[in-house]
């Protein structure tokens, strides 16, 4: 069963930073646009949540492998740069889009929030 429950995780993580390349590579004229938004910061929320919900895959995939401290480094890691990689190919590569640092900001904090709360996290999967 646990091996079962760590390639769903393994593939859900793959999928869902798939899901956050194709947002993030979406042309700028289909990214909707709200003054109401901007002001409650609902872009940074998106991409703090999706970055959160990245990193904790890949810690649950990091805690059902029993790995170290190191290796949950690692995955923390990659996950931020992940956010930083996406944010200079929409500066240099996606068509009207454009980099943005409080944007890499945002993807930062929901890795370091799922690492904050990875205690809760062990605490869940192990059980």
């Amino acid at each position: 069963m646990k091996k079962i429950i760590l390639k769903y995780c393994i593939v859900l993580s793959a999928l869902w930073a798939f899901l956050i390349f194709i947002l993030c590579a979406a042309p700028g004229q289909f990214i909707p646009s709200a003054n109401w938004l901007e002001l409650l910061s609902f872009d940074k929320l998106v991409h703090a949540s999706l970055f959160f919900g990245l990193c904790t895959l890949l810690l649950i995939i990091a805690i059902k492998h029993q790995q170290n401290t190191t290796t949950i480094l690692i995955y923390f890691l990659i996950s931020i740069l992940y956010g930083g990689l996406l944010e200079i190919m929409q500066a240099k590569c996606f068509s009207n889009r454009s980099a943005d640092w409080l944007d890499f900001t945002a993807n930062s904090f929901g890795c370091i929030l799922s690492v904050l709360i990875l205690k809760k996290i062990k605490q869940y999967v192990t059980s």
